[in-house]
C-alpha cells in the first residue's frame, strides 16, 4: 500500500464525472488499498478516486465501523433531510453546512466482484452522499449553506428530531 497524492481546490479532475469500472483487477484492488491507507493517514472518513486523481468509480469510507469499499456505487434511496458540518480531504482548509439526507441506501459492487447494499444513517449516509458527489464531479463548497441559514434550519432540525425522539432535550 502507498498513500497516494490527493488532488486540491481548483484542480480540474475535482469537476469531473469519474468513468464506471468494468474489471475488478489488481490494479483496481491496489487503488483501493492505497485510497483507504491515504484518508487514514489524513484522518478521513471517505476519499473518492478523483481525489487521488483516478476518474473511476470508486470510493472508500469509514465512520468508525470498518471500511467500505464500493465500485459503480449508486443511491437508491434517501429520505430524511440534516443540516451538518462538513468538510473535505481536497479542500483541507474549508468547512461549511451542508443539507444531507439523514438515511440512504445505497448499491455497489465490493472487491470481490459481488453486488451489495449498505443503508446509512447519519455520518455514513452523509459520507455516501459526499464521495459519490466527487464522482459526478460536483464538491461540497458548491452546496454550503450560508451560516445564518444553517443555524435556523440546525434550531428547527434539533426540536423535529427531539420530537422524534431521536436526541434528547440536554441535546438540543
Amino acid at each position: 500500500m502507498a498513500i497516494r497524492k490527493l488532488r486540491y481546490y481548483d484542480d480540474p479532475i475535482l469537476r469531473k464525472r469519474a468513468r464506471e469500472i468494468t474489471e475488478i483487477n489488481d490494479r483496481i484492488k491496489t487503488l483501493a488499498a492505497d485510497m483507504l491507507e491515504t484518508m487514514y493517514d489524513d484522518d478521513g472518513v471517505g476519499l473518492a478516486a478523483p481525489q487521488v486523481g483516478v476518474l473511476r468509480q470508486l470510493v472508500v469510507i469509514d465512520v468508525g465501523q470498518g471500511p467500505i469499499t464500493m465500485i459503480n456505487p449508486e443511491i437508491v434511496s434517501q429520505s430524511g433531510s440534516i443540516v451538518d458540518s462538513e468538510g473535505c480531504l481536497s479542500f483541507p482548509d474549508e468547512a461549511g453546512y451542508v443539507e444531507r439526507p439523514e438515511y440512504v441506501t445505497a448499491r455497489f459492487t465490493n472487491l470481490e466482484g459481488q453486488r451489495c447494499e449498505v443503508k446509512g444513517h447519519m455520518l455514513l449516509a452523509r459520507a455516501i452522499c459526499h464521495e459519490l458527489d466527487h464522482l459526478k464531479g460536483e464538491v461540497f463548497i458548491d452546496k454550503k449553506i450560508p451560516v445564518e441559514k444553517a443555524e435556523v434550519m440546525i434550531a428547527e432540525q434539533e426540536k423535529r428530531l427531539a420530537k422524534e425522539g431521536k436526541i434528547g432535550e440536554d441535546d438540543a
